[in-house]
């Protein structure tokens, strides 16, 4: 009987081992999208900032950080997107599993963890495919408060985003909180 439970557990052990390596590869791969994608976003968004302020940084926003994510997206194969508890634009509005995922973050946070560690992967079937997906925490920085902060965000920037975004919620932040979180899937 020991036998058969030894040979059982080691059986198991041997097929989740290279499970266990794929999602590190996934992992880190998702990592370095993210990378690419954020180090773009961040590159455009100094630009705006340089060129017109925190006003003009909203059009960045607004108007080239779908593209950013389009490209990435087609360049790597992954879906890359964002989420948010509290999104600017309904379209970056939480999937379930992303809303329970953010939560999770929130608590974490709340017990001590470090926004800028936070992530998540797992491997799921959606309409008959494995998908890996994969999650990691947004922090807020001090820069990113001239349009998410609370009272004081300027009022021309206030005015733009009411005209660029009806139903945003990304407002009332402070430093290091989860502003949102980066979300990639791909097929496998």
């Amino acid at each position: 009987m020991k036998n058969r439970i030894l040979i059982t557990t080691a059986l198991a052990v041997t097929l989740t081992l290279p499970a266990m390596a794929d999602n590190q590869e996934n992992i880190m791969e998702a990592r370095k999208i993210i990378k690419q994608f954020a180090t773009q976003l961040k590159t455009e968004l100094k630009k705006g900032m340089k060129e017109g302020g925190p006003v003009n940084a909203i059009d960045v926003c607004h108007d080239k950080a779908p593209g950013i994510a389009d490209s990435v997206s087609a360049s790597s194969g992954w879906t890359v997107a964002r989420t948010s508890l509290k999104p600017r634009a309904t379209s970056n509005s939480p999937l379930p599993w992303e809303r329970k995922v953010m939560e999770e973050f929130e608590a974490k946070k709340a017990a001590g963890a470090d926004p800028k560690t936070l992530d998540y992967s797992e491997v799921v079937e959606e309409d008959g495919k494995k998908l890996f997906r994969y999650m990691k925490a947004i922090p807020t920085a001090k820069v990113c408060l001239n349009c998410h902060g609370g009272d004081n965000v300027k009022p021309e920037v206030v005015m733009r985003l009411k005209s660029l975004y009806p139903s945003d919620r990304a407002r009332g932040f402070k430093e290091g909180d989860i502003r949102g979180a980066f979300v990639l899937k791909k097929t496998l």
